[in-house]
């Protein structure tokens, strides 16, 4: 009799302990707040220095799986910094102006799961940049461009509620030159529906951070 229920207790933990970990969802909707640092051109005459942008504003993102292996994303940003200022040496500050940063992107990506728990994933996607120099009482400069990116990681459950994650990219076109950025994130899960999620992008010459409510479906 005592085996017996040794061996049901064993079961119903074994049971309970395959269920706790789902598997990894890619059909998300998740946004909040997001800030882009930028370092500006130094291109500028001697003695001239401007300051690095931080950009500060919101994001959302999205994505839907496609069978068992593939999903789609997207997702857009938008932040301002308004406070801006270009100095001279001897003089200080002599100018300020402020700055509009959006940024759309699109792609797909490919999961192949290792074990129950992690999986390592491909991603190929398409990025659009606009920047907005807002000059005051002079005309507005704007730049912007189309950019792809080619990036691979690992997604790992690292606890019944916490997941993580960490990527590797590579972006070029006409608003990154040859950039390589390491994205490290994680998703603190009140559900199998709702999280907090946190993000941070390191690039050599932008940094975006992000964090916000992620629903799973």
């Amino acid at each position: 009799m005592k085996k017996q229920l040794a061996l049901a207790v064993a079961l119903a933990a074994a049971s309970t302990s395959a269920c706790a970990y789902e598997k990894l969802s890619h059909s998300y909707v998740e946004a909040g707040f997001a800030s882009n640092e930028v370092e500006l051109p130094t291109q500028l005459p001697a003695g001239f220095s401007v300051d690095d942008m931080t950009a500060n504003g919101g994001f959302i993102n999205g994505s839907i799986a496609v069978g068992e292996k593939f999903y789609v994303f997207g997702g857009y940003s938008q932040g301002k910094d308004d406070k801006l200022g270009v100095d001279v040496e001897g003089y200080g500050r002599v100018f300020e102006f402020g700055t509009d940063l959006k940024q759309a992107h699109a792609g797909i990506g490919y999961a192949h799961q290792l074990s129950d728990r992690v999986e390592w994933n491909g991603e190929v996607s398409f990025l659009r940049t606009r920047f907005e120099v807002d000059q005051g009482f002079f005309d507005n400069d704007t730049a912007e461009g189309d950019d792809y990116r080619a990036s691979i990681g690992l997604r790992g459950q690292l606890a019944r509620n916490f997941e993580g994650w960490v990527k590797a990219s590579y972006t070029d076109g006409d608003m990154y030159d040859k950039e390589f950025s390491g994205t490290l994130g994680g998703l603190i899960k009140f559900n199998d529906s709702w999280g907090i999620v946190g993000e941070a992008e390191m690039g050599s010459d932008q940094k975006q951070y992000r964090l916000g409510v992620r629903w799973s479906f």
